[in-house]
């Protein structure tokens, strides 16, 4: 679905502007969040198609608790969320293997950081095919 729209919610200003470069390139609208709040906001105000979400922001919980919160809500369970973190291997927890689980880690996918740019644009297409 070109021309959707994605919403970023990370802290780190630099990977929202490459990965808005990257997904403007592929002819995404983009808009950013820099943490859990703003996020909640431009979910509402943009109704963005696809949420590609950071797990560690303000706290190192933030994306957890988005995502929770969004995968209750009816108005924002359809909208599919992508956790693109680097997080991964801290604790001995597995990610990857409790991405979309509906009460740890209720997502539709999962990336590490640093994600490869092709990578990344492939597992966008595929939530948002799915979403539509």
């Amino acid at each position: 679905m070109r021309n959707a729209k994605i919403l970023l919610v990370d802290d780190d200003a630099d990977h929202n502007r490459v990965l808005k470069a990257l997904l403007e390139n592929d002819r995404y609208t983009v808009v950013t969040a820099i943490d859990r709040a703003e996020g909640m906001e431009r979910i509402k105000s943009d109704k963005p198609n696809l949420i590609i979400l950071d797990v560690m922001m303000s706290s190192w919980h933030d994306g957890f608790e988005m995502s929770r919160e969004l995968k209750k809500d009816p108005h924002f369970r359809h909208i599919p969320i992508l956790i693109l973190t680097a997080i991964e291997g801290r604790g001995g927890l597995s990610f990857e293997a409790a991405a979309g689980d509906p009460v740890w880690l209720p997502v539709d996918g999962y990336l590490e950081k640093p994600a490869e740019p092709e990578q990344l644009l492939t597992e966008v297409r595929t939530l948002l095919s799915k979403a539509s």
